[in-house]
């Protein structure tokens, strides 16, 4: 019998937490950009006695996730897939948020929608930030859901004069997550897999950080202030949420987004925080 394998894409404290919940028993495999991120996270999930390989990716290069997919098919039958990985938008340019948030995320719905083992499941981390856009036209919705992914970039609503800075590049981003994940649902459910989405709101983590010392950070503090918790959300959270997408209990569950955001994009939209133009997730 096969081992069964999960898929970490990104050495974040929400993706650690999640894999912590659904990997006791079964190979984990970690994938980062970063080395020195993979190497930590590995030591001390090993030390809280999980079976961890880690391998270094990048999430916009599509021969980098191929690469994943080998590593994972080699240590057995992959049943579940967790992406945390991703730039904000105080650390990366639009071009950069589009080419890892947006693109790499699709072609990781693609390649790993090949390879899925029967009755696995997998999560995309989105953010609220797709969830502050204005409502899009059918026509785009299906663009960005459906077009191949490798020409998802050259579609004229991704381009310059309409994205122009990168906190609109992630809004559009996320937002494209949430809808690839629906179509790349129709796909994974042919091999009795099933995916869906979290869009999580202010999660504290060290990208939080970075967001709350930055030029956004008064409008975060704000927007705490409005919210039912009076504080951001914390990882474990998230995992709580997770845990039971990932579980056969949520079997019935799949092409679906989950807003877990503390009640903000409500206050957003039909509150009094309406100036507070966005925030970003974090992980």
């Amino acid at each position: 019998m096969n081992s069964e394998v999960e898929v970490l894409f990104g050495a974040g404290a929400i993706g650690e937490a999640i894999v912590r919940r659904i990997s006791s028993g079964r190979k984990l495999l970690i994938a980062d950009y970063s080395e020195e991120k993979l190497y930590t996270m590995k030591q001390r999930l090993e030390e809280a006695g999980f079976s961890v390989e880690t391998i270094k990716a990048d999430l916009s290069s599509r021969k980098s996730i191929k690469e994943v997919v080998a590593k994972a098919q080699s240590l057995g039958d992959i049943i579940g897939l967790v992406n945390a990985a991703g730039v904000s938008p105080s650390q990366a340019s639009s071009s950069e948020v589009l080419h890892v948030d947006l693109y790499g995320t699709s072609v990781l719905l693609e390649e790993f929608g090949k390879v899925m083992a029967p009755g696995g499941a997998g999560i995309v981390i989105s953010s609220q930030s797709g969830h502050r856009l204005p409502a899009l036209s059918i026509e785009d919705n299906k663009a960005l859901a459906m077009t191949p992914t490798e020409e998802l970039l050259n579609l004229p609503i991704l381009q310059p004069d309409l994205i122009k800075d990168s906190l609109a590049a992630y809004q559009y981003a996320k937002r494209t997550n949430v809808l690839r994940v629906a179509a790349e649902s129709v796909k994974w459910q042919k091999r009795g897999a099933r995916i869906n989405s979290i869009s999580p709101g202010i999660i504290m983590t060290p990208l939080a950080l970075d967001e709350l010392n930055g030029p956004r950070g008064a409008g975060y503090k704000k927007m705490f202030d409005s919210m039912v918790t009076k504080r951001p959300g914390t990882p474990d959270e998230i995992a709580n949420l997770a845990e039971l997408l990932m579980d056969r209990k949520s079997a019935f569950i799949t092409g679906s987004d989950f807003l877990a955001d503390g009640g903000i994009t409500a206050q957003y939209w039909f509150g009094d925080v309406e100036e507070v133009r966005d925030s970003g997730t974090t992980k």
